[in-house]
């Protein structure tokens, strides 16, 4: 039974986060910035009631009687205290003989065209350990999405007005970055052990390097972009980022009307309709979070019981990560020429080569990732070479049939006529001899 260590790092990183914004909101009330005071408390408590909601919900603390644990709860003590519970469980465990344990059925990764299912007994504690794992999981995501990325777009951007960076505010900004990659590397972790329920998966460290290196520069580039243009684009960032989120919002719902499937009623038995649409609205809100400063790594597929697409698909990862590409570099464009005398002390040009080609390496360990990394990979229909190879040929070739849509009689003339043509234009040649020698008899 391993150790329930990715516990022990979401609550140090929640704990850890929350005590730094706490310093750090009352070091702006000292000097009297009530409104950097305002945001800081905003993006830490809102994030840490989502937490502590999530944990009553997957736990079903609702349903049962435990006063004291939804009390604790609403002290915004109970992660501490669930993590205190999932270490207690380890170290009970194999003390005391199980008195019933459950079978469960995983395949094995195929080895030589051929996978194998293995069988395991799953006892009581190591079940509640499983459930600790997936309830800290999803709440670092939720905490890195919803409160960390925020927090350090905000005490970025109040560095660079200031062009200064405190000790609180420093501290408070690296845990934040810490605290979303590694949310991101729950993210891609929870998306394969979705899609892919059936196998047993085994994440290998150079994996976990390979994402954490891949989020931390994709999302350090992307706050930065969004930092630089709202410093001389105050009146515009507002509509990016709603645009942005609005588009990740709506764009699973828009599929889910299309497809004309009935409301999903699966979700969970004692939610009522209103209840699983708040849910479904909570979800897509965190998903638009999300796909608003990295690639969320699944798809989210609202008539679907799982509520994942579980096909993999390299036209989404291409469209997401070019079209992002394609903001950045605008963004950052923009930002250049509209620069003030404020960026003296920096490099300008450096600078904006820097973003670039830092979201570029984060895009390399991606490709890296799926090609060599993924647990996953001999699952795969085609290899990310190929698949990205198949969206670019796409592309030309719609390309090609949209530039060559006029002169289309050129193209076949360059090709051998088919049989039936032939025989076409014989009979059309006959029929002229015939009508012409008619014509030219009295």
């Amino acid at each position: 039974m391993r150790p329930p260590s990715s516990v022990l790092v979401s609550v140090s990183l929640f704990t850890a986060e929350t005590t730094a914004a706490l310093y750090l909101s009352s070091t702006y009330r000292s000097a009297g910035d009530r409104i950097w005071q305002g945001f800081t408390l905003l993006f830490t408590l809102v994030p840490s009631v989502l937490v502590q909601l999530t944990l009553i919900f997957i736990h079903r603390d609702l349903s049962r009687d435990r006063p004291l644990v939804l009390l604790l709860h609403i002290l915004q003590l109970g992660p501490i205290v669930r993590c205190l519970d999932a270490f207690c469980i380890y170290g009970s465990a194999g003390k005391v003989e199980e008195p019933y344990v459950t079978i469960t059925r995983k395949k094995q990764m195929p080895k030589g065209g051929r996978s194998e299912e293995v069988e395991q007994e799953v006892g009581q504690a190591e079940g509640k350990l499983f459930t600790h794992r997936a309830a800290f999981a999803r709440t670092s995501v939720i905490q890195a999405f919803l409160g960390s990325a925020p927090q350090l777009t905000l005490q970025l951007y109040i560095c660079v007005l200031q062009q200064g960076v405190s000790i609180g505010r420093g501290t408070l900004m690296v845990i934040s970055l810490l605290s979303i990659v590694y949310g991101a590397l729950r993210c891609n972790i929870l998306a394969i052990k979705i899609r892919y329920d059936d196998y047993e998966v085994a994440v290998r460290p150079s994996a976990y390097l390979c994402i954490f290196l891949w989020r931390s520069f994709e999302i350090a580039t992307r706050v930065l972009v969004l930092v630089l243009f709202s410093s001389v684009l105050q009146i515009w960032v507002l509509p990016v980022v709603l645009l942005n989120f609005v588009i990740f919002f709506f764009y699973p719902w828009v599929l889910f009307w299309c497809s004309g499937s009935p409301f999903p009623e699966n979700i969970e038995k004692t939610l009522t309709r209103v209840g699983t649409t708040i849910v479904l609205c909570l979800l897509t809100f965190l998903y638009a979070g999300i796909n608003m400063f990295c690639w969320s790594a699944v798809q989210l597929k609202l008539y679907d019981p799982d509520l994942i697409n579980k096909s993999h698909s390299w036209y989404h990862v291409a469209g997401y990560y070019g079209l992002r590409f394609l903001e950045n570099t605008t963004l950052t464009l923009l930002w250049y020429i509209y620069q003030t005398d404020f960026y003296h002390f920096v490099d300008v040009p450096l600078l904006a080569l820097l973003l670039l080609v830092g979201y570029s390496i984060g895009i390399f360990f991606m490709l890296l990732f799926y090609q060599f990394c993924h647990p996953c990979r001999r699952l795969f229909s085609s290899s990310v070479v190929e698949g990205m190879w198949e969206c670019f040929g796409s592309v030309r070739l719609l390309c090609g049939n949209r530039g060559q849509a006029g002169p289309v009689q050129a193209k076949t003339s360059l090709e051998p006529p088919c049989p039936a043509d032939k025989d076409s234009s014989e009979d059309a040649a006959t029929n002229g001899d015939i009508s012409q020698s008619l014509s030219s008899n009295p």
